[in-house]
């Protein structure tokens, strides 16, 4: 029997903040905070002011207070910076990370973590990315701090994930092993040792459940049974799902429209995942009316959700975005190109189409490229043997002088700073703001599934009702959305 049925899913930059996780564990469901780029999310809050005191609150409660007084002189700003006024660096991903560095992932971490849990006995868990593995295990223990009931990852096999939690539940060091182009074996290797970052000893903490974010039977299989730890249960991700999607099998063929061609051999074997015996949950396409049922039927516990949640009320999205997104779903222009070349990673990624977004090809071009905050750096072994980075998103002639090929740069977009800027966090430049870059899943053509007739937005709530079939919530809808339809 599992706890919940439906999952908000872990939404970055910053999308499924806080107060969206919070409001749906509220519900009985399992809400999720990002944990991507969240050290950079809570620097910049404080730097806006922190309007509610609320990062400021959850600092009060972090249990090494010395630590979080450190983070309020680095980055607070009492009534916050101008429009005008670019925001303070947040020193990038490293494989040994300075001790500011290092204390503000652990605080944020702690911080979004605190907030979603407040006042509540609500499940709530964290989303990670596997293919940004620099930050992992001092997120982990900031996150764990706070309480965190679950831990759900994707984008690649987080098959180590599972030992770190273990390790930093009994207060031991935690090790992960980073993927670096030209390594080889255990070369680099990153380390956090609570007892050390905490002083007066490592406390012991309760171990959060962990969800790996799948897209085949192979990779369910290969976590249950190689993982270093235990794996609690799956999540698995279909092609119409938002943000990254796994590459189809094969060579990767393309459609009319640029974007790669899935077929049968992409669609996950549920049958095997069931054999696994662990519980799992359907993604992609399954935040629609009668879907919570159809994924139940077909053996699954209940669905993963994000992209009728990332427009909803609670939501960190810019407001006259989300006002924008959800006028153009109710008159059926919403439009989501599936790109196989945004992203740096080399994963595609789903790219709403929208004006005055770096979803336009002459905006894109027009964008001065600079990577300052790093996430999706990819790392690499130098010839002298020490890891460095670089980023397919960066200025071409940089890529190309730490060993990048410069055609595998075209197309790739900063998702770094757009994503801040769609949850109204942009860098400032020469005077200018950065412009968003907004994703989404294929449901994003059906979100008028949520609003009322005569409204312009909906909550967390809502989208709750509708997924659950709670009587007399459909026929306040908008019509035309059925079971499966776009």
């Amino acid at each position: 029997m599992t706890e919940f049925s439906i999952i908000q899913g872990g939404m970055g930059v910053g999308v499924s903040g806080w107060k969206l996780a919070k409001a749906v564990a509220e519900m009985g469901q399992l809400g999720v905070v990002s944990g991507t780029g969240i050290a950079v999310v809570v620097a910049r809050r404080l730097q806006m002011g922190d309007e509610g005191g609320h990062v400021r609150r959850a600092l009060g409660a972090f249990p090494i207070p010395e630590v979080a007084e450190r983070i309020l002189a680095r980055h607070y700003v009492a009534g916050g910076k101008s429009d005008f006024t670019p925001f303070l660096p947040v020193s990038m991903p490293t494989l040994e990370p300075g001790t500011s560095a290092e204390e503000l992932m652990v605080v944020a971490n702690f911080v979004e973590v605190y907030l979603a849990k407040e006042g509540h006995k609500g499940l709530v868990g964290i989303n990670y990315l596997e293919k940004i593995q620099l930050p992992h295990v001092s997120s982990l223990f900031g996150a764990m701090l706070a309480g965190v009931d679950y831990v759900l990852m994707g984008a690649g096999i987080p098959r180590h994930i599972p030992g770190v939690l273990d390790a930093l539940a009994e207060g031991k060091e935690a090790t992960y092993r980073i993927d670096a182009d030209g390594a080889v074996g255990d070369e680099f290797v990153a380390r956090f040792d609570p007892a050390v970052f905490c002083k007066d000893g490592a406390p012991k903490l309760k171990r959060p459940k962990f969800l790996a974010i799948v897209s085949s039977a192979t990779l369910a299989m290969t976590l249950a049974r190689k993982s270093n730890g235990k794996v609690d249960g799956f999540v698995v991700e279909g092609d119409t799902a938002g943000g990254h999607n796994a590459p189809p099998r094969g060579p990767m063929q393309l459609n009319e429209r640029g974007e790669p061609i899935y077929g049968e051999r992409d669609n996950a074997d549920l049958k095997k995942i069931a054999e696994i015996g662990l519980p799992f949950y359907l993604a992609g396409g399954y935040g629609r009316p009668g879907k919570l049922a159809q994924a139940k039927a077909l053996g699954a516990s209940g669905i993963q959700v994000g992209t009728a949640f990332a427009f909803c009320e609670e939501s960190s999205i810019e407001e006259h975005l989300k006002r924008r997104i959800i006028e153009r779903s109710c008159a059926g222009m919403n439009d989501v190109l599936t790109d196989p070349h945004a992203s740096p990673t080399g994963f595609p990624l789903k790219v709403l189409q929208l004006d005055g977004t770096l979803s336009e090809p002459e905006i894109f071009e027009s964008r001065e490229r600079v990577c300052d905050m790093g996430y999706l750096r990819r790392p690499y072994r130098r010839e002298d043997g020490k890891m460095w980075y670089r980023c397919a998103a960066e200025p071409v002639a940089e890529y190309v002088r730490k060993g990048g090929k410069a055609e595998d740069a075209v197309g790739r977009k900063c998702l770094c700073n757009g994503l801040f800027a769609n949850i109204g966090l942009p860098q400032v430049r020469k005077g200018l703001a950065e412009l968003p870059l907004i994703t989404a899943g294929d449901d994003a053509g059906i979100l008028r599934a949520f609003v009322r007739e005569g409204a312009v937005s909906y909550t967390a709530s809502e989208v709750m009702n509708v997924l659950l079939g709670v009587t007399g919530v459909a026929e306040t809808r908008n019509p035309g959305v059925a079971v499966g339809s776009v």
